[in-house]
Order: structure tokens, then C-alpha cells, then sequence
């Protein structure tokens, strides 16, 4: 009988000495478990915020070909067969936009009709397409007065002008990195100041070059609000119903300026198929960035947008160096790759909204508190349970 009690406590004091140990495993095993979905999850949100920002870099610089083609073009007609009619080429792109998306417009029934968009917001796009006309109107008439590295420059003056009215419009909330984030693009943009300097290209009267930096500082200020307009536009309405307005107004308005100020200059032009190739090109290039831009906005920001499209300054310097004979210097690769470092770290911390509410939605924070998503059933420890009856073998349980 004692042997027997003996035996039995001799297993009750393994059954003791075990069981910590059982339950101690599983419980470390849930934990190897979680933590491996936790690191699973910081690899996918690192390789979706990588693959965003490589798709707004490339976005970027499609945008950026388009403007310096618009640019190269304008001052080669400029330059070379003194045709200066910013009007008339504004006029062939929205009569382009007009043709496309107005007629998309048109043919839409229901609420977002080209007849209901009219009736609700008609005066609002006369303003936005007002603004639009006179910011191509006075970027292209610089052209005249000043060179393309000054236009190209200057049109810099539109971001900080941007994101002021993003913070009041749009209610966009900035951080510290993206402030130096865009420190470091003006950075790079005064390393192609210096650049254009050493090269000795500051040729022009200085008269003219006053006239033009103005009407450069002007058109930035206007397509800061275009480009602000067009954000909201692009993501609480429609890409097309913004495209749509903007080519009938653009239309109207360029056609109607463009008869006032351009008529005899238009008479004047000796055509012939390398001018008209100048105006199909430069047309071309404006109506794909008018397309394009509202699709890279509606995945990033028309801050963002800006920023990338700084490198239309550089890829208009090096189009430069073969057409109008500038000299080459190796701080524009250097100021190219500033730029991008600024855009690639204003890309990296998304901006926040400010709630119209004083209460918090911490749904809508965005990509910057990500981390505080992670599903409760994903990051909770499984619970260990250890039963023990005596004369039968050990049970455990996971929930």
C-alpha cells in the first residue's frame, strides 16, 4: 500500500515538474508565432510603401517628360522662328481636352451629366479655368522675355504657395520631414541655379528678364491653385468632369483672349511642316500631362506632384545642351539627384487631413499609424490551457 502511495506521488511530482515546462513551450511557441506574423506584416506594409513610392517616382518623371516638352518647344519656336503665340497653343490644348472629356461628359445621364455638373458648379470652373488659361498664358509668354532655365526656376515659387493653400483648402497636415523634404528639393534647384551660372548663360536684357520672372512668380500662384482645385476635384468628384470643365471654359476663355491679343501674330507666322511639327509636339505633350497629372494626384498629392516634377527643369537642360547649345556641367547631375532624395523623402511619411470634428477618427490617419491596425486575433497571444485529472494523461488546449 505504501509502495503504492509512493508511486503515485512520485508521478504527481513529475506530473508537477512537467507541466510548467509543457505549458511554458506552447506558451513560448504562441509567442515565436505572433512575432513571425508581426514581422510578416511590417515586410508587406514596407514593400506596399515601397512599391508606392517607386510608382510615384516614375509617375513623376512622366509628368516631368511632358512639361519639358512643352517647354523645349515653346522656346524653339521662340528662338528660332520667332512665333510667340502662348495663347493659340493653350487654345489647341483645351480645344483637345474639349473634343475628349467634354464630349465624355455629354454623353453621361444622371447626376454627374455634363447638364447637372453646369447647373450645380458652372461659376466655380469659369474661376478654375480662368486660372488655368492664365497660368499657361503667362509660363509661355515668360518664354519671350527670359530664358527656359529662369521659366523652369522660378515656377518653383509654386510649392511653397501650394501647400499653404492645401493646409487651408484641403486641410492637409504637414510634418517636419516633409518640410525638409521640400528644403531639400530648393536645394537641388539652387545647385541648377549655380550651375547656370558657372555656364555663363545669364545673357538677357535685364529688363526683359524682370518682365519674364514676373509673369513666371504669376503663373506659379496660378497653377497653385489650379493644382489645388484640381486635388479636390480628382478625389471627391471626377477625373473627367475636371478635364471636361476645364476644356470647355479653357476653350472659351483662350478663344476669346486669343482673338483680342493673338490674331495678327497668328497671321504672321510663315508656316511651314517644321512649325507645325513644333505645335503638334508641344500639343501632345500638354494634353498627356493634362491626362496623366489627375491620376498621379489621385494616388499622391499635388504637393507630390510638384516636388517630382522639379526633374523637368534638368531633362530641359539636357534637351538644352543639343538644341540650343548650353554648356554641360556635372552639378546638374548633381542637383538631379538632390531633387529625387527630396522627393523620395517627402514620399516616405504620408501627410495627414485634419478632421472637420473635434473627435479623433483614428481610421483615417492614414499610412502613419498603420502600425496601431494590426488585427487584434493576428497580434493577441493564443491563451494555453493545462488540464490535469488524476489516472489520466495531461490535456492542453489553445484558444
Amino acid at each position: 500500500m505504501q509502495d503504492g502511495t509512493s508511486r503515485n506521488c512520485s508521478v504527481m511530482s513529475q506530473v508537477v515538474v512537467v507541466l510548467p515546462d509543457v505549458a511554458r513551450g506552447l506558451y513560448c511557441s504562441s509567442l515565436d508565432a505572433a512575432s513571425k506574423k508581426i514581422e510578416l506584416w511590417l515586410l508587406q506594409r514596407f514593400l506596399c510603401a515601397t512599391e508606392h513610392i517607386l510608382k510615384t517616382v516614375l509617375l513623376g518623371q512622366m509628368l516631368s517628360l511632358f512639361i519639358c516638352g512643352t517647354a523645349v518647344t515653346s522656346q524653339y519656336l521662340a528662338e528660332q522662328y520667332q512665333v510667340n503665340t502662348p495663347m493659340f497653343q493653350s487654345f489647341i490644348n483645351y480645344s483637345l481636352l474639349l473634343l475628349v472629356y467634354t464630349t465624355m461628359l455629354a454623353f453621361r445621364t444622371g447626376g454627374d451629366s455634363l447638364r447637372q455638373i453646369l447647373k450645380q458648379r458652372w461659376w466655380k470652373y469659369i474661376f478654375l479655368g480662368l486660372a488655368d488659361v492664365e497660368a499657361n498664358y503667362t509660363i509661355v509668354k515668360a518664354y519671350q522675355y527670359t530664358t527656359l532655365t529662369s521659366v523652369q526656376l522660378l515656377d518653383c515659387f509654386g510649392i511653397p504657395v501650394l501647400m499653404a493653400l492645401s493646409w487651408f483648402i484641403l486641410r492637409a497636415r504637414y510634418r517636419l520631414i516633409h518640410f525638409i523634404a521640400v528644403a531639400v528639393c530648393l536645394l537641388g534647384v539652387g545647385t541648377m541655379v549655380g550651375a547656370d551660372i558657372l555656364a555663363g548663360r545669364q545673357d538677357s536684357e535685364g529688363s526683359d528678364v524682370v518682365i519674364g520672372d514676373v509673369l513666371v512668380l504669376l503663373g506659379a500662384s496660378l497653377y497653385a491653385i489650379s493644382n489645388v482645385s484640381e486635388e479636390y476635384i480628382v478625389k471627391n468628384l471626377s477625373r473627367v468632369e475636371f478635364l471636361g470643365m476645364v476644356g470647355l471654359f479653357g476653350t472659351i476663355i483662350s478663344g476669346l483672349q486669343l482673338a483680342i491679343l493673338e490674331h495678327k501674330d497668328i497671321m504672321e507666322i510663315q508656316w511651314n511642316w517644321k512649325i507645325a511639327l513644333l505645335f503638334i509636339v508641344f500639343a501632345l505633350c500638354m494634353f498627356g500631362l493634362y491626362s496623366s497629372m489627375p491620376v498621379v494626384i489621385k494616388v499622391t498629392s499635388a504637393t507630390s506632384v510638384n516636388l517630382g516634377i522639379l526633374t523637368a527643369d534638368l531633362y530641359s537642360l539636357f534637351f538644352g545642351l543639343f538644341l540650343f547649345y548650353y554648356k554641360f556641367s556635372g552639378l546638374y547631375i548633381l542637383s538631379f539627384v538632390i531633387i529625387m532624395v527630396g522627393f523620395v523623402l517627402y514620399c516616405s511619411t504620408p501627410t495627414q487631413t485634419a478632421e472637420p470634428t473635434t473627435v479623433p477618427q483614428p481610421c483615417n490617419a492614414g499610412l502613419d499609424n498603420a502600425a496601431l491596425k494590426l488585427d487584434e486575433n493576428d497580434s493577441e497571444t493564443p491563451a494555453v490551457a493545462v488540464h490535469y485529472t488524476r489516472g489520466e494523461s495531461v490535456v492542453v488546449s489553445t484558444d
